[in-house]
């Protein structure tokens, strides 16, 4: 069989539809390579490789990934059967096995694709590394004394290292983002309710959060997107249709894109790296390259202080009401304080202090600050700025080394992720697409990212601007020291 290390989901699915390749094949493989390196990176931590041979010996659905192998993450999706523990010991303790399937694991399932496992997560997916106290912490595969980030850090590093083309990845505040910035990969974070949270979920984070997932080309991006995006009925609200498939966005032209590049300072409260702000400039210059006009230009209220205060208003009330629903529906007992780490713990006593009138406060708030925000992509004549896209760098340093975040204490971790994230969290508010791209390696061999954001419901815009890139700066036969 044609060796499919480093082929990209679209070119495994090829194989099998061309007789080249089995699905069980492609099972087969995966599984060696991650038996064979998973070990060095905790990436995945539970595998149901019994269940995937057998179901990829067997009548798979004709979807356009028919066969091809993918990791889910260990927060949501669920699959009837299957354990997900949400990064957290009592989850894990509680053996408990999910009984439906979410219908986001119905659409993976209907487009193909045969899942292998689940991988590493923070506890909750609240932090931006992934290093939870119930599990060995994921290790980046371009240097394993680093992080991955989080809280998609196990798919990211599985993706980044060979084990799978693509794995499944959620973001609420850059968890998405962060992670393929900080393993080279590609990650888009689609518009709000472009992917349904159905059947259990409307909304969650005051609609921040999202599923989508962590690739190594843009075609699988959009063509993944394409497979996952078909609106639940009875969802809450559903975003606006695509004129066509995002998959034919790949190669289309560009046109002449207007252009905003960061040129407003996140603050001394903010890291503020110089490679990643060459990283931005370097994108720059390749905008320009591919037709864009480029210029400097920053919404108004990106680094608005009382933004992360009541964004985080709402992760704590929505905290508090999951553990809630897991004390009463899963595990039939109180979760003790110290069975949480203390974010978590923190996070909970916070949302049940909150009045009705407090968390509707901070929607308030943060709905008038969105209109503000989003006046940088409306039209001039409707008294906008006129912009296409707006470019920064995806967090504010390099991966970071382990136990960096936690080293000096809860306080310390609270204000360390602060300051390594000024970028990302303020597009899942807005419900912005936005997708971080691997267009700049340090000199010691880390991946940086690029941050390139679009307005409401424009992922086409950029599928087509992040294709031309691909091309113009080539990154796929990039390989970490980590790898399969």
């Amino acid at each position: 069989m044609t060796q499919t290390t480093w082929m990209d989901a679209t070119a495994q699915a090829e194989l099998v539809r061309t007789g080249q390749a089995s699905p069980a094949e492609l099972v087969d493989d995966a599984i060696e390579r991650i038996e064979r390196v998973n070990p060095q990176l905790h990436a995945v931590l539970r595998d149901r490789f019994d269940a995937a041979r057998e179901e990829a010996r067997g009548d798979l659905p004709a979807g356009p990934f028919r066969g091809v192998p993918l990791l889910l993450k260990d927060l949501g999706c669920h699959v009837a059967g299957d354990e997900t523990h949400y990064g957290t010991s009592f989850l894990r303790d509680a053996g408990f096995r999910w009984p439906t399937d979410s219908y986001l694991a119905r659409q993976f399932r209907a487009a193909g694709f045969v899942f292998l496992g689940r991988t590493n997560v923070p506890e909750f997916g609240t932090t931006i590394t992934t290093e939870p106290v119930a599990n060995p912490p994921a290790r980046n595969p371009w240097n394993p004394g680093h992080s991955t980030g989080g809280s998609s850090g196990g798919a990211a590093a599985a993706v980044a290292a060979g084990l799978v083309p693509v794995g499944h990845a959620s973001d609420g505040g850059g968890s998405i983002r962060i992670p393929a910035s900080e393993c080279g990969l590609v990650g888009l974070k689609p518009t709000r309710a472009r992917v349904s949270h159905g059947p259990d979920v409307g909304e969650s984070w005051a609609g921040a959060t999202t599923d989508g997932a962590i690739t190594r080309t843009v075609r699988d991006a959009a063509a993944v997107l394409d497979a996952i995006s078909n609106p639940m009925p009875g969802d809450p609200y559903v975003a606006p249709p695509f004129a066509r498939p995002l998959a034919d966005e790949v190669g289309a032209p560009v046109g002449r894109l207007r252009v905003g590049l960061l040129d407003a300072d996140p603050g001394e409260r903010s890291l503020e790296h110089p490679q990643c702000r060459a990283a931005v400039e370097r994108a720059g210059g390749l905008l320009e390259e591919i037709g864009c006009v480029v210029e400097p230009g920053t919404p108004e209220g990106m680094f608005d202080e009382m933004f992360s205060r009541f964004f985080t208003a709402t992760i704590a009330a929505d905290t508090a009401l999951t553990l809630d629903t897991f004390e009463r529906l899963v595990l039939g007992r109180a979760v003790a304080d110290d069975e949480l780490e203390p974010r978590n713990a923190m996070y909970r006593a916070v949302g049940r202090q909150m009045t009705a009138a407090d968390y509707l406060g901070a929607r308030a708030y943060l709905g008038a600050w969105v209109r503000r925000m989003s006046a940088f992509w409306a039209p001039q004549v409707l008294g906008g700025q006129g912009f296409d896209l707006f470019v920064t760098p995806t967090v504010a340093t390099p991966p970071p080394e382990l136990g960096w975040f936690g080293a000096a204490g809860p306080e310390e971790e609270g204000r360390r992720i602060g300051s390594f994230m000024p970028y990302t969290a303020q597009f899942n508010v807005t419900g912005q697409p936005a997708i971080s791209l691997p267009l700049h390696w340090t000199e010691d061999g880390l991946p940086v990212g690029v941050q390139i954001v679009a307005a409401f419901g424009r992922e086409d815009v950029l599928v087509r601007v992040a294709a031309a890139l691909e091309q113009a700066a080539p990154w796929a036969d990039r390989r970490p020291p980590v790898s399969a």
